[in-house]
Parts: C-alpha cells; structure tokens; sequence
C-alpha cells in the first residue's frame, strides 16, 4: 500500500481505505476463482494496483467520463482507476464470467458505486464512451478492431477520445500502422524496476456515427 502513497500521495481517506482492502480482497476471492497468478498476488500493489495506475499519470479523467475496461480480468485497470477517480464512470466488460464475478464482490466490498459490469464480448457493447482502457488483452490492431464505433464524438479532455493501453517491450513492429498513437514511458513516472518496459499507449480514435 505505502508504493501507491509514494506516488499518489493526495488520496482522501476514502481512497486510503479502499486501496487498503484491495489486498484481503483478491487474496480471499483468489482462493476460490484463480484471477490473480499465486507470484503476483504478494505484489499486487506494485504489478497491478500501480501498474493500472500508470493510465492515471497520463490522464487525468474529468468529473462524468466514461470509461470502459476491456479484458478487465479481475478488474484491472479499471477497479484502481475507479477508486482514483470516483466521479468518473466505468464499465468493465470481461468475456469470462468467473472473472467478472470477482470485479462485481470486490466492486460490492469497496462499495464503489462508479462501476457496472457485463459478462459479454466487447462487440455486443451498445454505448459510446470517452476513452477506453485495456491491459495488452490483444495486438493493437484487433484491439481497435474491437472497439472502433465505442468511442463518443464530444471530445472534454487534453487527449483525444480514444485508446489508452497498457503495454510492455518493444512496440515498432506493432504500432508501425498507427502513426498517431503516443507511448509514455512509465519509469518516466515509477522507479520500480518492475516497470523498465512498461508503457501506455494513447491512440486517438475518431467516432463513427
């Protein structure tokens, strides 16, 4: 808990309390329904937790965005980023149900009334949204395949409406088709070595009515 302070030392006491639980959360629910690797849940403030927050020092959400987490597995990075932002909306959409069961106890056990979840394919999602956030659930190409008529046209932030994804190693290849997309570099903001490759990758995506 103390390196999520380190870097994001303006929580209110809310926000302590719940980053807190995090940790009892998943370490109970991960016992039943395995959405946490056994190495990873001992570090899950500093591979997870602060890794989904990485997104947060890219972006800061205004108050009534919308978000959605695709792939969100057991609910990153949309739980951290739900609690740093409490005004902002986000849906998290998982196609594996026992993951989304685990979002939706620990959502109820943090008491966070920004999420909603579906269990579904991300296609079959109707709404539009002002970004969307995914840890590196797929090549970007699919992924923005997925997610193309997701993104609303009304633009409130610095950033253009679109993609913000976490990514690790070398993205050339990759991202050779989309010279529009930005990478921050994370140990720009985490000294961590556990972050040396890791990066969010903003790509604007223009909506389509």
């Amino acid at each position: 808990m103390d390196i999520i302070l380190k870097y994001f030392p303006e929580l209110t006491e809310v926000q302590i309390k719940q980053f807190s639980q995090l940790q009892e959360l998943y370490k109970d629910w991960n016992l039943k329904i395995n959405v946490v690797s056994r190495k990873d849940i001992d570090e899950l403030y500093l591979r997870h937790v602060l890794h989904s927050l990485g997104i947060a020092k890219v972006m800061e959400f205004k108050p009534n965005t919308k978000v959605m987490d695709v792939g969100t597995g057991g609910g990153f990075p949309g739980i951290p980023l739900a609690i740093l932002f409490p005004e902002t909306q986000f849906h998290l959409v998982d196609s594996i149900g026992k993951k989304i069961k685990v979002v939706n106890e620990v959502k109820e056990g943090l008491g966070l009334e920004n999420v909603k979840t579906t269990h579904g394919r991300v296609e079959e999602v109707k709404d539009t949204y002002d970004f969307i956030v995914s840890r590196a659930v797929a090549q970007m190409e699919t992924f923005q395949r997925w997610v193309r008529n997701k993104v609303q046209k009304k633009q409130n932030h610095e950033l253009k409406n679109g993609i913000l994804y976490l990514k690790g190693g070398d993205l050339t290849e990759e991202l050779a088709g989309f010279p529009k997309a930005t990478i921050y570099d994370l140990p720009t903001y985490f000294e961590e070595e556990f972050f040396e490759t890791k990066k969010v990758v903003h790509l604007p995506v223009k909506f389509k009515g």
